[in-house]
């Protein structure tokens, strides 16, 4: 088990390479349980290497519990279970890949 803090979604973030924003969260139906992804944007205009940009999607995991409490910063904290296996991994990763306009899907 783990926590997943919500961090706030349109809003950007800057990096020591450009920025990201996280665009959207979304609750996935899987075998009677709710998988958890987000979908970001990232830029990188300020590397020393060059420039570009991608879309991608993260798997913080199962949801055990939704935004039962919040942290000092009033951010929503979740408890998610880490998607371990790989056979469901790859099936989450198709799934997004079929729904959303991404390069990558990292589990968390």
């Amino acid at each position: 088990m783990a926590e997943y803090v919500h961090q706030r979604l349109d809003q950007a973030i800057t990096a020591i390479g450009g920025t990201y924003i996280l665009v959207k969260e979304v609750r996935l139906p899987f075998n009677g349980r709710e998988i958890l992804y987000l979908v970001g944007h990232a830029a990188f205009d300020t590397t020393c290497c060059g420039a570009g940009g991608c879309a991608y999607a993260l798997v913080p995991g199962y949801i055990l519990s939704w935004k039962d409490r919040t942290d000092k910063d009033g951010l929503a904290i979740s408890r998610v279970e880490p998607v371990r296996d790989r056979d469901v991994q790859e099936w989450i990763r198709q799934r997004i890949e079929t729904k959303e306009v991404v390069q990558q899907v990292t589990f968390l």
